[in-house]
């Protein structure tokens, strides 16, 4: 085995082109994309609105997103058991549909997380500044603690992910187990006006504005394609990749459902749309408080700032990952798909993003704009557009990949369900860009402009993949040595497959 530094062996070595195969299980894969959901900064955040625009049926709209994401999940994770690669979507856009949707994936997905990423940012930053300057007194300018929490979360992506899986794991645990208290405080205390399931109702689901609800509902979704990122690194990943995109889309699904019935009842299911209007920034936390105690607002608050935070170090990952797989392909320059020689992270990704987007938000503090409603506003909501897209040609991709394997997967995981899926996920797309104003809470021409910059991604990666020498995205790279294996077989493989799953043939 080649033992040389990055600095003396060529970048395309086996050795540093490798991720830490075996580091995190099915667990440590749940965390990075429930994490990313950040179950309780979306409720402060996400959940006024759909109360807003569904009214007591906020709970029903995300009890079907959910749905959605479920049945697409099914192709998704058939497709996971002959695909492990850490390009994620642009991957599994490229064994579906081919290289050149693969190229343009590949832009969608770079534009969407950086988008994520410098949106949650600057929610961070301003929780933070707000959060000392009411509990400790203390003056702190966002503009500092948004470059401390970038650099904070650059450092902890750089090195081993089992790092950021402990640390995940801990955040997460707490800001889901507050959340259940609250509810169960609900439901004991019987509500505003007794136990009830109105909010379920058919009758009152559907409404002029449900459009605009299903839409932020889906929003507080993105991020549970993530689990095929990590796959490289997974123990058994034809197994723990499935496992872990069920279990994540279950386990936000009910988060979100639950906690939103409980916000109808603490109200009372013909007072909770009014409350949601009159007050939405303290919507969540006057319930909270009512249910919890006075004393439960300090620990909300300082739980949002450890769930941003646990949403930034996921996106983080994620990023890095597909850099470094864009990277290892040649799409992006080869040197960006040199793992780290010790942690075998994809240390120079890792770098160069934390470098991008600490240039890039330092540009911004000399706009003079407000954090939150224009960078965090128009970033969240450009790329949750960019990843509802990545997730509407994923379920296409699923369906035409797993169409030439149908001897191995049953019909409902090949064709139904990702079909079903997918024309969810392609109506949230439509909802997304008729309301894109709505989305970022900003109308004029910056409306037309950012959904625009997907079309400049996607062009832009079919140039790229055009004039740089760029390896087909279509190669599953070995966890164990890093070597990419030759394009599969377009014949449907053997019904007769290994334990660990279907093969490639």
């Amino acid at each position: 085995m080649n033992t040389s530094t990055p600095a003396e062996a060529p970048p395309n070595t086996t050795r540093q082109t490798r991720l830490n195969a075996g580091s995190i299980g099915t667990a440590g894969i749940v965390f990075f994309v429930v994490a990313a959901a950040a179950p309780l900064a979306a409720t402060l955040g996400a959940g006024p609105v759909v109360f807003m625009f569904a009214g007591s049926a906020a709970p029903a709209m995300y009890l079907i997103a959910s749905l959605a994401l479920l049945l697409f999940a099914f192709g998704f994770a058939a497709m996971s058991r002959y695909v492990t690669n850490a390009g994620g979507f642009a991957a599994f856009v490229a064994w579906g549909l081919g290289r050149w949707a693969g190229y343009a994936a590949a832009g969608i997905a770079l534009l969407a997380y950086l988008a994520m990423f410098l949106g949650i940012s600057a929610q961070l930053a301003t929780f933070t500044s707000d959060f000392f300057d009411r509990f400790f007194g203390i003056n702190l300018p966002w503009q500092p603690a948004l470059l401390i929490g970038v650099a904070i979360i650059g450092l902890l992506a750089y090195r081993d992910i089992r790092v950021s899986t402990v640390l995940l794991g801990v955040m997460l645990v707490l800001e889901v187990l507050f959340l259940v208290v609250f509810d169960v405080a609900v439901l004991v205390g019987g509500g505003a006006d007794g136990i009830n399931v109105a909010s379920f109702n058919p009758a009152d689901i559907f409404s002029p504005t449900m459009g605009l609800a299903i839409l932020f509902a889906f929003a507080c979704f993105v991020g549970f394609e993530a689990t095929i990122l990590y796959g490289e690194e997974a123990k058994e990943p034809k197994k723990a990749v499935p496992r872990a995109t069920y279990t994540s889309i279950a386990i936000i699904g009910v988060i979100y459902t639950l906690t939103m019935w409980a916000l109808a009842l603490a109200y009372g299911v013909d007072n909770v749309q009014d409350a949601a209007l009159a007050d939405p920034v303290n919507f969540v936390l006057a319930a909270v408080t009512d249910y919890l105690g006075a004393g439960s607002a300090v620990v909300l608050e300082l739980l949002v700032l450890t769930s941003l935070l646990a949403v930034l170090l996921s996106f983080h990952n994620a990023l890095n990952r597909y850099v470094f797989s864009l990277g290892r392909a040649n799409f992006l320059p080869r040197g960006l798909g040199v793992s780290h020689p010790r942690y075998q992270s994809p240390a120079r990704a890792s770098l160069v993003v934390t470098a991008t987007i600490t240039v890039l938000l330092v540009l911004f503090t000399f706009t003079g704009q407000d954090p939150f409603a224009v960078l965090y506003m128009w970033m969240l909501g450009l790329g949750t557009l960019g990843l509802l897209l990545l997730q509407a040609t994923g379920a296409a991709a699923v369906i035409v990949f797993l169409r030439s394997r149908s001897a191995n997967e049953a019909l409902w995981a090949r064709f139904i369900a990702p079909l079903l899926g997918g024309i969810m996920l392609l109506v949230a797309v439509i909802l997304a860009v008729v309301n894109f104003d709505a989305l970022i809470d900003s109308g004029g021409s910056v409306a037309v402009i950012l959904p625009a910059l997907y079309v400049v991604a996607v062009v832009a990666g079919l140039v790229i993949g055009a004039v740089r020498n760029t390896d087909d995205l279509r190669q599953e790279h070995d966890p164990e040595t890093g070597a990419a294996t030759p394009l599969p077989s377009p014949k449907p493989t053997s019904t007769h497959s290994s334990s660990t799953g279907p093969r490639h043939g």
